[in-house]
């Protein structure tokens, strides 16, 4: 009867404690963040410096690391993208490094599901890129994976621990090509002036196919004569391709325009560094 109540305890005891959530030592993050049009998650662990020398110790240079701790830092990309200048298919790849003092090596591999590097397979790797360390003068305690640095199609993702980071710009080009497309198929069934309008500064600022946007830029105006906007954004169009003069002249009367309104919403400020920039030479430097 003992030995009954006794393992009747232990079993209640050990259920009790299987029940009890303690904090994790390397907490898990998931980020999930859009570029573009496009979401990218990552799931990692975030261990702590805790006082320890972290790179060159801790994690020693020139062997592979999984990034994080526990199981091994998965990125996902809904779309296809260029990572770190190198094209990737959307999907999961887990993430790992092998750091170095002046230069990390970051890699992406196939499998998802690995626990540490002991089961590392190289014929599963579908990146390998390096990347510039900066030394931070700031103190990152808990390992750290951001983006940052925002343009329309691309983000920069960072990795921070102690005073090191790396950065790897990520760029989600299928997005830039499906919307040019859809304009393209929009601007083909009854489009309005804004349709227009909208179309030629996504072509002129994405794809850069001035010529394109100039025709599009000067339907829109077209279809709304008063419009200053649209008026900016084709003297900004002219400057780009080269017509100097021109643009110019036009943000000029463009100027005028907006004045007689009762809200320039910011364009005569706009205007104004257009012409600016074109006499100082900035707005070659933009074309490049």
């Amino acid at each position: 009867m003992k030995k009954i109540i006794l393992l009747s305890t232990i079993f209640c005891y050990g259920f009790i404690s299987a029940q009890i959530k303690t904090p994790q030592p390397s907490p898990t993050a998931t980020i999930i963040q859009k570029v573009g049009v496009s979401d990218i998650s990552v799931e990692y662990s975030r261990p702590g410096a805790k006082g320890r020398e972290i790179f060159g110790a801790l994690v020693p240079y020139g062997e592979i690391w999984r990034t994080g701790a526990n199981k091994a830092t998965k990125i996902t990309f809904n779309e296809d993208c260029i990572f770190g200048g190198k094209k990737i298919k959307k999907g999961s790849y887990s993430l790992f490094t092998i750091p170095d003092m002046d230069v990390w090596i970051v890699l992406l591999n196939n499998d998802t599901e690995l626990w540490g590097v002991g089961d590392y397979d190289k014929k599963k790797q579908v990146c390998n890129i390096e990347t510039k360390v900066i030394n931070s003068k700031d103190f990152t305690e808990s390992f750290t994976i951001e983006f940052g640095k925002f343009k329309s199609f691309s983000s920069t993702m960072s990795l921070k621990w102690a005073n090191t980071q790396i950065d790897i710009v990520i760029e989600s080009n299928s997005s830039k090509d499906k919307i040019l497309k859809d304009y393209k198929e929009l601007l083909n069934n009854g489009p309005s002036a804004n349709d227009y309008y909208n179309g030629a500064k996504f072509v002129a600022d994405n794809a850069r196919d001035y010529e394109e946007a100039l025709e599009w830029i000067n339907i829109a105006i077209e279809k709304r004569q008063d419009a200053f906007w649209m008026m900016y954004h084709k003297a900004r169009i002219l400057s780009l391709i080269g017509n100097e003069e021109e643009a110019v002249y036009l943000a000029i009367n463009t100027m005028k325009i907006a004045s007689k309104k009762e809200d320039d919403y910011g364009y005569i400020k706009r205007c104004e560094k257009l012409i600016s920039d074109i006499k100082s030479g900035k707005s070659k430097l933009e074309q490049k």
